[in-house]
């Protein structure tokens, strides 16, 4: 299995805005430490912001800032939000599936059983988790950004 551009910027982002909650950071510092584009990530700040886990801030002094708290953004949901076709194989396609041994085919159930499995994993961690070392995070992105 694997995860987008679309994910990893969306949990890249999160993480920032945890370990660096003030000043209150912006699109363009973010870019800047992770070395990514800035459109790129404007459209995963605005989808994150709709679906409730980033609020924005305009004006001087504006960034973005978490929605909720990092113990309340559990990863399994955020990837199911952010990979809207979780689909491994072209069989999983509930529409489009053409296949010659689906009848039978053990393949698609062993395949569906890991990316429960796989899902299941993700929902016992939160950003907490992912943010508990914040002080070498924050020093990391710092250097970084200062580059």
């Amino acid at each position: 299995m694997r995860l987008t551009v679309y994910t990893d910027y969306a949990l890249r982002v999160l993480m920032y805005v945890a370990v660096r909650p003030e000043p209150l950071p912006t699109i363009g510092e973010i870019a800047d430490s992770y070395q990514i584009s800035r459109n790129h990530l404007m459209k995963v700040v605005y989808e994150l912001g709709q679906a409730g886990y980033l609020d924005t801030v305009r004006g001087k002094g504006g960034g973005l800032r978490l929605a909720r708290s990092p113990e309340e953004i559990n990863l399994g949901q955020l990837v199911r939000h952010t990979e809207p076709d979780m689909a491994l194989m072209p069989c999983f396609d509930p529409v489009n599936a053409t296949c010659a041994i689906s009848p039978v085919c053990r393949l698609r159930h062993a395949l569906a059983e890991a990316q429960l499995a796989f899902l299941n994993v993700l929902d016992g961690y939160t950003l907490a988790d992912l943010v508990e070392n914040s002080a070498p995070l924050k020093a990391l992105l710092t250097s970084v950004a200062l580059r």
